[in-house]
């Protein structure tokens, strides 16, 4: 008789200057990955002596953008792993979560061929519950060879499975403390936002392939979309703060909750909208 091999998870990391945060990301995978590889698009801190220190492997490869690097990611690293979990050096996993992904994964999981993870998300040391931004489910677990970025994204990324997917209960945190400075996160918002212009611009069409309100998470986030298309520039912005932080209780995140809520609902989604309009007019689209 052969000996029953557990399903073998390699937690793939993503990072740039990721010092404040790698440690806190590597620490917990210990607990259920049998590899941790971290992709370096260029660290000149302290990232890859972190990297180093907690036993990951090291490959380093050139950024374009987040969904082509991982798709390289997928391709030439983690080989030998039955299972992919995909994180940014950002996300950390519960213990709790972690504890779940190897009780989940201890039989291969049969009849799943993906996972989506609960995530929580904290800005400037605040957990934001509400606004509608808890829970926020990411597709981040999947078989090696089922799930594959969606290069079509300039802006962050979304894997796409073949097969069934499920959904673990407990959180995956996202708390990126390079932008605890705000004069970081609005200068990656400000380069984001001309990106999520050019994208929009260029696929409005595209998120009807896969709307469905009652489908996914990822397709109930497509059907927002569809939605979003369609509403009046300059008007969007603010009819979605206020959706988020009165009528979804947003207010309750308190100081860092406003904070939050309005650079991220209003600000920087009036600041799309104007780099959108101003492509528009640019291919003659609209009059000037």
């Amino acid at each position: 008789m052969t000996e029953r091999r557990e399903p073998a998870l390699t937690a793939i990391v993503l990072s740039y200057n990721e010092e404040k945060n790698l440690e806190a990301c590597l620490a917990p995978l210990a607990e259920c990955a049998a590899e941790i590889v971290v992709v370096d698009s260029g660290s000149n801190d302290g990232t890859l002596e972190i990297a180093k220190r907690l036993g990951a492997r090291i490959v380093a490869h050139p950024f374009e953008t987040h969904a082509r690097q991982w798709n390289w990611a997928l391709d030439n690293t983690a080989r030998e792993a039955d299972w992919i979990l995909a994180l940014d050096a950002d996300q950390r996993l519960t213990r709790e979560l972690a504890e779940e992904i190897r009780r989940r994964l201890a039989d291969g999981a049969p009849g799943y061929d993906g996972f989506y993870l609960c995530r929580r998300q904290v800005f400037r040391g605040r957990w934001i519950r509400h606004g509608g931004y808890y829970p926020k489910h990411l597709l981040k677990l999947f078989r090696r060879g089922r799930g594959r970025a969606d290069e079509r994204d300039l802006v962050d990324h979304h894997f796409v499975v073949e097969g069934r997917v499920g959904l673990l209960r407990h959180d995956l945190v996202e708390d990126n403390r390079n932008e605890w400075n705000l004069d970081d996160w609005i200068a990656k918002h400000v380069r984001y936002a001309a990106l999520q212009a050019e994208q929009e611009a260029g696929d409005a069409e595209r998120w009807k392939e896969s709307a469905r309100w009652r489908g996914t998470p990822d397709e109930r986030v497509a059907w927002m979309k569809t939605l979003w298309g369609r509403l009046p520039l300059y008007v969007r912005p603010f009819l979605y703060f206020v959706y988020r932080y009165v009528f979804r209780l947003g207010f309750l995140d308190g100081r860092e909750g406003f904070l939050f809520h309005f650079l991220q609902a209003w600000w920087y989604r009036l600041l799309v909208d104007v780099r959108l309009e101003e492509i528009r007019r640019a291919r003659g689209d609209i009059s000037p």
